[in-house]
Formats: structure tokens, C-alpha cells, sequence
């Protein structure tokens, strides 16, 4: 896989302040990664820091093969940037806004207006096209701020929060546009909404208080939860105790816990040891034992619990 962006012990100190501290990573050509972190953990400096829009303290940042520190213009040529809130020239309208980013980017004549119709359309512009900016609605802003980034079609994308302030239906269109960029790009995407990771993002980091703290696939980080892949019975709370019981000498069983649900059944949770799967013998011990219950199924587990073990117990820095 191609090496797009590769950072190597970026840092960055406002003073005494640590917001980023020595974060290694790398995205190939063909991923889009998801870039987590609680508010304040240097997710945006980073990303500021690999744009060129501030200078680290230490370590390097390359977009292509090109040092951020030596070559930024030509870093800045590779590469399209969706900063958070869409900052733009409010007074100008949306052709003309595209139009002054074509002509920064090179873009010119018949070249220029012919790329810019073809984003506007991408992104779904076209109603709000000859209205000036200061008017949009907050998600047509980020439309627009996406569309600036793409307007060059540049082999690297960052984008920050970049459904924030759509409803649904855009939502799902950006992500669709995300996956149809993604096979010819390297994209990073920072976001809150964990199933966005889940939904176009085919790897995730997790950083906090500056500092890398998780790096993997989706599937990757789920397997960092005690319950992943544990397995969910939910019985009458007359049979609950001798289930529980069953299944605690079952094979690959680690632990039984059992709590009283709110129309007074029970819910049995039996964690699998490692990654053995136990759903098959979760069910043998239950039928065998004549033990009848109204659900059986897997849990995988969820982002937001990852998201919360990985992260908890530190302050963030802003």
C-alpha cells in the first residue's frame, strides 16, 4: 500500500501546554481513517499541523513524500483540507466562493467552471449555488466546505467533522461520497459519531491528552472489550439460577453474570474466554438442560464502549 501521510513524533507546545504529543502513524492510499478522540484530546491541532496551517514543535509530518515543514506548498497542492465550522468568505456567494478557490488551486476559464459544476452537482449545491454564504444553513455550510477541499481533487483529504450539522439524508450522501473518493485517496475524517467509523471508515485511531492510544479496524478495537463477543440469554427468573449455574463449567466460559430486567426476567451474560466463540455451546448447555428462554445472541459490543474504556480516566488537553 502506498504511503500518503506518515507522521512521525509530531508534537506541538503552546508555552508549558502539550497538545500533541510524539504521534507516529500512517495512511495508505485507499484508507479512510477515522480520527477519535475526546473534545480537546489534539485531534484539530494535528490535523492543523499535517495541513501546514501550524508548525509542529517536533517530530515531521509528510503528505506524498513531502515535508509539511520543507515544502508546504506543495503539500497544500496535494492536499484538500474541510477545517471544523467551514470557515469561508461569508459575503461571497457559493459560485463565487468556488470560483476564487479554483483560481488559488489553478484552475481557470472553461477548466474552472466545468470542475466547479461537476463538485456542485457531487455535492449537491445547485439550489443554493447564487445565494451568498452567510445565509446557508450550517449544513449547507459544511457542503460547502467540502466541495472547496474536493475542487482539486487532490490524492490526500482531511476532513473535520465533516457531517456535522446535516440531517440524515445528507449524512448519508457525504458518506457515500467518502466511499466513492476513498479507492484513490487517502482520507482522514475526525469525528464524534462513532458510527461513522463504522460506516466509511476502513481503520481508527483513538488519541487523548495528546497521545496515540489505540490503532486498529473497527473489528481490531472491538476485540479490546472484556464482553466482546459475549453471549446474551434472557430466561424466567425462576430457571435464572440453575441456568447460570449450567453454564459457568461450560467450555470457554469465563465468567456468568446475571441481571433483573424491568418485566422481571433475567438477563444472563456469559463472557467468552478470549476470542473463543461460545454462542454454539452457550445453546448445547441450554438445551440439554431443558432450560427455556425467550433470546439468545451474540454481543460484538460498540465504538462508544471502546471509545469510553480507551479514553476514561484522563483529563483532555483543549
Amino acid at each position: 500500500m502506498e504511503t500518503m501521510v506518515e507522521l512521525d513524533g509530531l508534537s506541538k507546545h503552546f508555552g508549558p501546554f502539550v497538545a500533541v504529543d510524539g504521534i507516529s502513524l500512517t495512511v495508505g492510499k485507499g484508507e479512510v481513517l477515522g480520527f477519535l478522540g475526546p473534545n480537546g484530546a489534539g485531534k484539530s491541532t494535528t490535523m492543523r499541523m499535517v495541513a501546514g496551517f501550524l508548525a509542529p514543535t517536533a517530530g515531521t509530518a509528510k503528505v506524498c513524500g513531502h515535508d509539511v515543514a520543507l515544502d508546504p506548498v506543495k503539500v497544500k497542492s496535494l492536499l484538500g483540507y474541510m477545517a471544523e465550522g467551514s470557515p469561508a468568505y461569508e459575503d461571497m456567494t457559493v459560485r463565487a466562493f468556488l470560483t476564487f478557490i479554483a483560481e488559488v488551486r489553478g484552475l481557470s476559464g472553461q477548466a474552472a467552471r466545468t470542475r466547479i459544476e461537476e463538485v456542485v452537482a457531487k455535492i449537491k449545491l445547485e439550489d443554493v449555488i447564487d445565494r451568498s454564504i452567510e445565509v446557508l444553513s450550517k449544513g449547507y455550510k459544511r457542503r460547502v466546505g467540502m466541495a472547496q477541499a474536493i475542487l482539486h481533487d487532490p490524492p490526500v483529504l482531511i476532513l473535520d467533522e465533516p457531517t456535522d450539522g446535516l440531517d440524515p439524508n445528507q449524512k448519508h450522501h457525504v458518506r457515500t461520497l467518502i466511499e466513492e473518493m476513498a479507492a484513490e485517496k487517502a482520507i482522514i475524517v475526525s469525528t464524534h459519531i462513532l458510527e461513522e467509523v463504522e460506516a466509511v471508515c476502513t481503520r481508527a485511531v483513538i488519541i487523548g491528552n495528546g497521545r496515540l492510544l489505540a490503532d486498529g479496524t473497527s473489528e481490531e478495537l472491538l476485540h479490546k472489550l472484556p464482553e466482546h463477543n459475549a453471549v446474551h440469554i434472557v430466561v424466567r427468573a425462576d430457571v435464572a439460577t440453575g441456568a447460570v449455574a449450567k453454564l459457568q463449567t461450560a467450555n470457554g466460559v469465563s465468567g456468568v453474570t446475571q441481571t433483573t430486567r424491568t418485566d422481571g426476567t433475567m438477563e444472563i451474560q456469559c463472557v467468552a474466554d478470549g476470542d473463543t466463540e461460545i454462542l454454539d455451546t452457550v445453546g448445547s448447555v441450554l438445551r440439554e438442560n431443558t432450560i427455556a428462554y425467550s433470546q439468545l445472541y451474540k454481543n460484538r459490543g460498540d465504538l462508544d464502549a471502546v471509545f469510553r474504556q480507551i479514553t476514561a480516566g484522563g483529563s483532555t488537553h483543549a
